[in-house]
């Protein structure tokens, strides 16, 4: 399964996510994917600290080795943040009134997605989480 196909599958479980576009954000992801790398989870957002900011929609993109976060702008050119295991520090769910955020947060900058559908909070914390501590403890062992 495609990188937009699971994007897909997350918008339909929870389609109070705000996201648009999720075939550009897609493709954006799909080229920067390295081919030893393999998806475990996808999911949409805005990337914006505050909710009423909705033309932000990224794809987030979390795989064996890192978490990509990606977007393609609307008339020319993408946007693309890689977070690799030694970058990643800790992970912050907010859960407001309509819709939740995820903070993910690294050695250089604070990544807030938000407008996501408050059901989906647990499931982006665990992949994320999950893979995280996954890699690091790979990364030990080296």
């Amino acid at each position: 399964m495609n990188i937009y196909e699971q994007a897909v599958k997350f918008k339909r479980k929870y389609p109070k996510t705000i996201a648009w576009r999720l075939k550009a954000h897609s493709k954006v992801a799909q080229i920067h994917l390295n081919p030893n790398e393999h998806v475990k989870y996808v999911f949409a957002c805005q990337k914006n600290a505050h909710s009423y900011e909705i033309f932000r929609t990224y794809v987030v993109v979390v795989t064996d080795k890192r978490i990509m976060v990606a977007q393609k702008r609307l008339l020319f050119g993408y946007f693309f943040i890689s977070v690799t295991s030694d970058m990643y520090n800790d992970l912050t769910v907010i859960m407001g009134l309509l819709w939740g955020k995820i903070c993910i947060d690294t050695v250089k900058e604070v990544i807030m997605l938000s407008n996501i559908q408050k059901e989906a909070l647990p499931e982006i914390e665990t992949a994320v989480s999950q893979s995280m501590m996954e890699i690091k403890i790979q990364c030990a062992r080296k």
